[in-house]
């Protein structure tokens, strides 16, 4: 076996990608490691996933597995990110959520326990009548009910997805803007590779050794705000289920960050142009849901924004895979966490890292 560490690359730069180069980083912290990506934190491209999204920590896994172990790892990172790291872009806030429906039908139970994973981790409490009928109510002959997250995180992407590449940067980490139409492609222009990392999201789809055909877009809109003179406390979410078009939300991002309202969940959508009569109903919606933020004609609107989330049919998909016209080289797939990617990004890391573990042990191209 050479006595040379393993030489990393790492395909994409958005929150998974930059997330998995940090672990990494940790794991083998003499080895060289570059992220090759078209995109980088401070672009606005439809493409680049990741500066579009919520963001917070609100977990709907519930497999009684590897999604759940995702979110459950991520959540603990952030609470460590936010005691050292305050300039990181992420807070701790509340949330306040109403769900139009009985429990058992909101899919949020993980079937093989009956019981929701999270409720002494993000210390679930029921609201009272009076806090549900604060965020609009239920309408009548509506079975619903309201829960307070009252430990959760709300992210401010622009400032957290700088924060996790200048990271990178600090740690030795090499960056390449650069797109390749392959994996093998990019190995070619990086022939000392040991391990090869698949971070790109949607790229899944097209990159020609990959062209995974389970992957699709679910277009998601959002409104971002002023932030209203007296802040406001908490997160808001109103939805039938664990996931639903029709889902509103209400996130209050912090540094000055703005509040963003949403949303839509608009599946093998692949349009980038706002619905103007969309923004409208997002708005409303919001208002009512939370009245701090007053009438939905004089919030201050800064931008009208479009995110495709990269979804799969077969769920995430985090898993080693080798090919001979890799030249021996293993690949880790990191992607398709739709709109799980910030709060399951650092479980799925640790899982990358495993996988990487277990390929070397193996002997790989070592």
């Amino acid at each position: 076996m050479s006595s040379q560490p393993p030489t990393f690359l790492v395909l994409g730069a958005g929150v998974i990608g930059l997330t998995s180069a940090l672990s990494l980083r940790d794991q083998y912290p003499s080895s060289p490691i570059t992220i090759l990506a078209t995109h980088f934190p401070g672009d606005r491209s439809i493409n680049y996933t990741s500066p579009w999204a919520g963001a917070n920590w609100c977990s709907f896994a519930h497999d009684n597995g590897p999604l759940e172990s995702y979110d459950r790892t991520t959540f603990h990172k952030f609470s460590e990110i936010v005691d050292k790291y305050p300039e990181a872009g992420i807070r701790r806030m509340p949330i306040w959520a109403v769900f139009e429906a009985r429990l058992e039908e909101t899919g949020i139970l993980t079937e093989e326990t009956g019981k929701v994973w999270y409720e002494e981790l993000a210390g679930l409490r029921d609201l009272t009548e009076e806090e549900v009928a604060s965020c609009g109510g239920l309408e009548e002959g509506v079975e619903g009910f309201g829960w307070a997250y009252e430990k959760a995180f709300t992210v401010n992407t622009q400032v957290y997805l700088n924060w996790l590449q200048n990271r990178a940067l600090s740690k030795g980490i090499n960056t390449v803007r650069r797109t390749y139409p392959s994996i093998k492609a990019a190995l070619l222009d990086f022939p000392s590779t040991t391990l090869l990392v698949n971070a790109t999201g949607l790229g899944s789809l097209t990159l020609e050794d990959v062209k995974d055909t389970t992957m699709y877009p679910t277009r998601g809109q959002t409104v971002l705000v002023s932030e209203p003179k007296v802040p406001i406390p908490r997160m808001y979410i109103r939805s039938p289920g664990r996931l639903d078009p029709t889902t509103t939300y209400v996130f209050p991002r912090p540094f000055g960050g703005g509040v963003i309202l949403g949303g839509s969940r608009q599946e093998g959508d692949w349009s980038a142009e706002p619905d103007m009569q969309l923004a409208k109903e997002i708005m409303e919606r919001c208002c009512k849901l939370c009245p701090a933020l007053g009438r939905p004609e004089d919030l201050q609107i800064v931008s009208h924004n479009v995110g495709l989330r990269p979804s799969r049919k077969e769920g995430t998909r985090v898993e080693r895979e080798k090919k001979s016209e890799w030249g021996g080289v293993s690949v880790v797939h990191c992607y398709g966490h739709s709109g799980a990617g910030y709060q399951s990004s650092w479980g799925s890391a640790e899982r990358v890292v495993e996988l990487v573990g277990k390929a070397l042990e193996a002997g790989v191209k070592l």
